[in-house]
C-alpha cells in the first residue's frame, strides 16, 4: 500500500473515532432532556460505534507497519481480522435493534416523550456529522480498498435510518403523539445492516483464506503482460489479496540471448507499469527463457 493510501486510511479511522465521540457526548445530553427510547437506543448505538472505531483505528495503524523478519508480506492481514470481527458485532447490534424494535411495536404501553425539539436539534446534528464522515469514508475506501474503512462506513451509514428515525418519532410524538414510526425504521435499518455485515464478512473472510483477487483485477494484469514489449509470454499469474493489498506473483518468458540488464529493465518496466494501474499491489515477477 502506497504511503497517501496508508494516510487515507488513518485519516478515516481518526475521523470516526472523533465523530463517534462528539455523538456520544450530544447524545447524552439529549438523553436527559427527552427521556426518549429511541435516544437512548441510538445513544447506545453510538458507544459501540466508539468502541468499534477505535478497534479499527488500531486495525489500520497496524497493518500500516512495514514488513518486518516476522511478518514479510506485510501486517494488512489485520484488516480483514478487524473487517471479520466488525461484521459479527454489526450482525449482532442489527439483531439487537430489530428485536427492540419488535418489542416496542407490540408493547400495548406507549412511550412518554418530553423535550422533542431539542432532541430533534441534536439528532439533526448527529444526522450531519455522520453524513460528512460517510462522505469521506466513501472516498477513502474507494482510493484504497480497504475493508476495514468499508465496514466502519457500512455501521456509520446503518446508523443514519436509526437516527432519522428518531427525529421522526420526536416530530410525531410532538405534533401527533405518535411513537410507533422509529420502531418501523429500526427494522429496516437492521435489514439493511445484516445484508452489507454478510457482504463484508465475506470479503475479510474470502481474503484471509487467501482467495484469488477480482477477475478485472487478474486480467488487467494479464493484458499488460501479454502486451508489454519483450514478453514473449507468460505463465503462473497468482494473486491473493490481504487487507486492502493484492499480492501478485507473475512468470514472464524473454528471449534467452538477451543480457541480464535488459531482461532486468523489461521486468522493472512491467512491474512499474501494474504499480501505477493497480497501487495496492504487490508485485513480483519472475523471468524466464521462452521456449
Amino acid at each position: 500500500m502506497t504511503q497517501t493510501a496508508e494516510r487515507m486510511n488513518l485519516s478515516a479511522g481518526l475521523a470516526s473515532v472523533l465523530v463517534a465521540s462528539v455523538l456520544v457526548v450530544l447524545k447524552l445530553w439529549a438523553l436527559g432532556e427527552t427521556g426518549s427510547l429511541s435516544v437512548a437506543a441510538s445513544l447506545a448505538d453510538s458507544a459501540m460505534d466508539l468502541m468499534v472505531s477505535l478497534g479499527a483505528m488500531a486495525a489500520i495503524v497496524y497493518a500500516a507497519r512495514p514488513p518486518d523478519e516476522d511478518h514479510v508480506f506485510g501486517h494488512s492481514s489485520a484488516e480483514d481480522l478487524a473487517a471479520l470481527g466488525q461484521s459479527l458485532f454489526i450482525l449482532i447490534s442489527a439483531f439487537v435493534i430489530a428485536t427492540a424494535a419488535l418489542t416496542r411495536l407490540l408493547s400495548p404501553t406507549p412511550v412518554t416523550l418530553a423535550a422533542e425539539g431539542r432532541g430533534m436539534i441534536v439528532m439533526a446534528l448527529s444526522v450531519l456529522l455522520t453524513l460528512g464522515l460517510v462522505w469521506w469514508q466513501t472516498r477513502v475506501a474507494r482510493r484504497t480498498g480497504s475493508r476495514v474503512v468499508k465496514a466502519d462506513r457500512l455501521h456509520y451509514l446503518g446508523d443514519l435510518l436509526p437516527n432519522l428515525g428518531a427525529i421522526a418519532s420526536l416530530w410525531a410524538s410532538a405534533r401527533f403523539g405518535l411513537v410507533q414510526i422509529d420502531s418501523v425504521i429500526a427494522l429496516a435499518a437492521a435489514g439493511m445492516l445484516m445484508i452489507g455485515a454478510l457482504k463484508i464478512g465475506k470479503g475479510a473472510w474470502d481474503a484471509l483464506m487467501d482467495r484469488t483477487a477480482d477477475p478485472d483485477v487478474i486480467e488487467g494484469i494479464a493484458t499488460l503482460a501479454r502486451n508489454w514489449p519483450g514478453v514473449q509470454g507468460f505463465h503462473d499469474l497468482k494473486t491473493r489479496t490481504a487487507g486492502s493489498k493484492v499480492f501478485v506473483h507473475l512468470h514472464i518468458e524473454l528471449d534467452g540471448d538477451l543480457s541480464l540488464r535488459e531482461a532486468h529493465e523489461i521486468g522493472a518496466g512491467l512491474r512499474r507499469t501494474i504499480l501505477l494501474a493497480y497501487p495496492q499491489a504487490d508485485v513480483i515477477i519472475h523471468k524466464d527463457v521462452a521456449r
